[in-house]
């Protein structure tokens, strides 16, 4: 046998030999993939849970969620359309400022739409107790109505001239609400036009003809709690009432 073969047999036998597992005993990969497979549910489940109430911690606190310096409620028989719903919030925001501070003005219309007489009564009786919602979480400080009359008999919340609450008998909107056309602050906007379709046929109009028959006037407080920014929205009424008739 040859020097060089003996060498070679000797070398063999000093290798490590590779690790065998004992019967019985799971590698790494093969653990984790047996806890995932057991625990999988378990762990998604708890995302799900996370993500949810992460969700509702930053809905509750306001986290990525516009703030608006102030709201309108729209209440009338029909819905605006979303042209001119725009174009009111535009208009409003022209006249604001940033109220809260977060680097934007921001006015958001609310609305509501109540006695439509297209026979949808659940439809109103749904909107109305969002309206009451609104009224009672004080959100709109101004109240747009095609009906000031009705709407004061019924829920007295238009202000007394100088912002106090009315009287309990007092159900008049006399001095407590201005109507568009007559607010040259208002009506003299340039609001573009709107577009909807009814009965197959699309029909277009002026958005300051469709907003010039509607009544505006501020909302009293009969508690402690009012609307955010309350005060400077006063001023933004008294800015609003004093312009009637100047051009």
């Amino acid at each position: 046998m040859r020097i060089g073969n003996i060498e070679d047999m000797e070398k063999t036998k000093k290798s490590p030999e590779p690790e065998i597992p004992e019967p019985g005993e799971m590698t790494k990969g093969k653990k984790w993939k047996n806890w995932w497979y057991y625990h999988k549910w378990y762990v998604l489940a708890g995302a799900v849970i996370l993500w949810i109430a992460g969700s509702l911690i930053g809905s509750m606190l306001g986290i990525g969620k516009r703030v608006p310096d102030f709201q309108i409620a729209y209440v009338g028989s029909s819905t605006l359309p979303p042209e001119t719903a725009t174009a009111l919030e535009t208009a409003f925001a022209s006249l604001a400022s940033d109220y809260n501070g977060d680097g934007e003005v921001f006015v958001q219309l609310n609305q509501y739409t109540l006695h439509s007489g297209d026979g949808e009564m659940l439809y109103d009786y749904a909107s109305e107790l969002s309206l009451m919602g609104d009224i009672s979480a004080c959100q709109s400080y101004f109240f747009l109505t095609d009906d000031p009359a009705y709407f004061q008999d019924q829920y007295q919340i238009f202000a007394a001239p100088d912002g106090s609450a009315p009287e309990d008998a007092d159900h008049s909107v006399d001095d407590k609400v201005i109507l568009w056309k007559d607010c040259p602050l208002l009506f003299q906007q340039e609001l573009g036009t709107y577009s909807l379709s009814l009965l197959d046929q699309e029909i277009a109009g002026n958005n300051q003809e469709l907003l010039s028959g509607l009544f505006l006037g501020r909302r009293c407080f009969y508690e402690d709690d009012t609307t955010p920014n309350a005060l400077k929205c006063s001023q933004l009424w008294e800015l609003l009432r004093d312009s009637k008739g100047t051009v």
